[in-house]
Parts: C-alpha cells; sequence; structure tokens
C-alpha cells in the first residue's frame, strides 16, 4: 500500500514514477501537480499475476522505444477506468476513454496516456504474455480496442476485479494465485473474443479458448438452478458430446466443475457474511 502523504512532498513524484515503474514497466511521467503530487495505491499479488487499485492527479504516462529496448516484462496491461478520463495514442491507433472503459495494453508497445479530472481512479491487471493462450503477434490487434464492461466476458471481468480490489479482507494470502488464476482465464477469454479468434487460432489454441469461454460462462451463470452440462452446450453452440470432450483434460467433468465452483462460492459468501458488521 503506497499513500503520497507517507513521502516527503518534496519527492513524492518520483517516488510515484519509480512505483508504476515497478508494478507496470518504466514510464516517463509529466504531471502539473507534480510539486505536490497526490495518489495511493493497493497491490495485490495473484501468484504470476498483479491486481491494483490507483487514486491519482492528472499525469501524462509516455512509454518510449527506449524505454522499452531498456526493459520490457512482456505483460498485458488491462485498466479498467472508475473515475476520469483522457486517452491513449500508439503508432496504430488513438483511443477516448471514460469511467467504465476497459484499455489494453501491452507493455511491448510505444505509447502516451492522457488523464485528466480531478482525481482519477483505475483499476489495473498486469498478466506475463506467456500465461496468454494467444498467438505472439496479436498484441497490436487487440491494444486499444474499445471494450464494453457492461455486458458479457467484459463485464465479468471487470466486476471480478472490481470486487477484488475493493475488499480484501475476505482472502487469504493463499487465495492468490487461485484468484490470478480465474483473472487470467477471463482475460484470455475476452481476448479471444475480441479477436473473434475462430480459424485464426490453431486448433489447441482455440480448444482452450473455448474451454476459457464456457468456464467464464458457467462462473456468471452459478446461480442458475438449470445449469446443467446441455445447456452449458447449447450456449456455446456445440453438442454435449463435444463438451464432455473438451473437458476430458480438465481435473474434472463439467457437472463436477460447475459444482466445486458452487461450492467455493456458497463458501465464500458464508466467510462474507461471519466478517461482515451487523
Amino acid at each position: 500500500m503506497f499513500r503520497s502523504d507517507d513521502v516527503p512532498v518534496a519527492d513524492r513524484f518520483d517516488y510515484w514514477t519509480e512505483l508504476l515503474g515497478r508494478t507496470h514497466a518504466p514510464m516517463e511521467l509529466r504531471s502539473d501537480y507534480a510539486d505536490d503530487f497526490r495518489a495511493s495505491q493497493c497491490v495485490l499479488d495473484l501468484g504470476a499475476v498483479t491486481a491494483w487499485r490507483a487514486v491519482f492527479q492528472p499525469v501524462v504516462f509516455r512509454r518510449t522505444p527506449k524505454l522499452i529496448r531498456q526493459s520490457d516484462p512482456e505483460t498485458y496491461h488491462l485498466c479498467l477506468v472508475v473515475h476520469g478520463t483522457g486517452s491513449s495514442v500508439w503508432r496504430h491507433r488513438e483511443t477516448q476513454y471514460k469511467p467504465h472503459d476497459l484499455l489494453i495494453n501491452s507493455s511491448t508497445l510505444p505509447n502516451d496516456v492522457h488523464s485528466t479530472g480531478e482525481l482519477v481512479t483505475t483499476v489495473a491487471l498486469e498478466i506475463p504474455k506467456a500465461l496468454m493462450p494467444l498467438p505472439s503477434d496479436t498484441a497490436r490487434r487487440i491494444v486499444g480496442v474499445p471494450v464494453s464492461t457492461r455486458e458479457g466476458v467484459g463485464a465479468l471481468l471487470a466486476r471480478f476485479l472490481t470486487q477484488l480490489t475493493e475488499d480484501t479482507t475476505a482472502y487469504q494470502p493463499s487465495d492468490g494465485p487461485r484468484l490470478g488464476t480465474v483473472l487470467t482465464d477471463l482475460a484470455a477469454a475476452l481476448f479471444a473474443h475480441l479477436l473473434e479468434a475462430g480459424d485464426c487460432l490453431p486448433p489447441e489454441t482455440h480448444r482452450r479458448t473455448l474451454i476459457l469461454r464456457i468456464q467464464a460462462f458457467i462462473r456468471e451463470h452459478l446461480h442458475h438452478p438449470h445449469l446443467t452440462p446441455a445447456t452449458i452446450a447449447a450456449a456455446h453452440h456445440i453438442s454435449t458430446s463435444y463438451l464432455h470432450r473438451l473437458f476430458r483434460d480438465e481435473d474434472a467433468t463439467v457437472a463436477e466443475w460447475v459444482r466445486r465452483r458452487r461450492l467455493e462460492a456458497a463458501k465464500d459468501h458464508r466467510h462474507q457474511a461471519l466478517h461482515s458488521p451487523e
């Protein structure tokens, strides 16, 4: 947890710049508020991935070719805008953003991000590219693409990420890697959706992304009493037998996978109820 109030005034902006270099990637930062910069950041270590919530005064973030040559963590950066507006500029695309938008960036691509507003609030996710089951040449096709967080996988990812970073009291350190896996699966399903992957992906990658979409669908519809292999298969326009074949290499059958997720959800609900104030 970082709060600018805990740092001497003269050091705040430089400290914030260094902190973002560690949690995302080295960047050049400029701000009209640099002389007395206000910011806070809460970082969650979720195994291979990192999630963080930040509140800060308007800043221009710049990732230059020189900085990329010097240090590239090879990550995808997903940023949910909670408060504030601005724009992002890459060589191939320019995007305006506003609250509830989800931005996708890559540590490998030069870019400028301009934020505006009294205070900007974002929730970010850093995922190693090695964990994304997609071809390595797809970064330019998804970076900067507008993502809806009001429906589909985008909404599911945004809700999960927001809830996770708003209150961490219900989680144990051992939950981190499992939560990171869920976020990785949701991000991979979102990428595949944006790419309209289909036939452009190798067969094994297509199979894996389909499984990720199905698992995301199951999580989103756990409360439905008629969530069965047949309804899951119908929702994805595949046969029930093919659905079972897809899960053959997983650690459970489709029905067992649904049952485990429901048990986990019930356990989390009971834990939150026990620790919620009366």
